[in-house]
């Protein structure tokens, strides 16, 4: 499957994912780009400390849940359960995000 397939489907609703490691990559990918964009609206803004992280967490659990159960509607009992498709890739794209976040904010708004 080609890339261009590949993004058409992440956006096309109730699509069909019989190859479960490539939907559990999509979710890997997609998580870690979200951390970096998380990460570049958090330096920017310039968000701080423990409600930076608590939102971030919040968020990437959560769009990454809607996205699996109300646009892809798959049964999480096939991946074992919607807690291992909700943290699929969660600490790389942490890491992701915090050094983004820290580059973006030091660079902008520290003298």
């Amino acid at each position: 499957m080609s890339t261009i397939e590949l993004v058409k489907k992440v956006f096309t609703q109730q699509a069909d994912w019989p190859d479960k490691e490539q939907f559990l990559d999509v979710i890997y990918w997609g998580r870690q780009i979200l951390g970096i964009i998380l990460g570049l609206f958090w330096g920017l803004l310039p968000m701080k400390g423990f409600v930076g992280l608590v939102l971030f967490a919040a968020l990437s659990a959560g769009i990454v849940y809607v996205w699996f159960t109300a646009v892809q509607g798959v049964d999480e009992t096939e991946f074992g359960g919607a807690w291992e498709l909700t943290k699929e890739g969660f600490l790389t794209s942490a890491a992701g995000f915090l050094v983004t976040w820290i580059i973006i904010y030091t660079g902008l708004h520290i003298e």
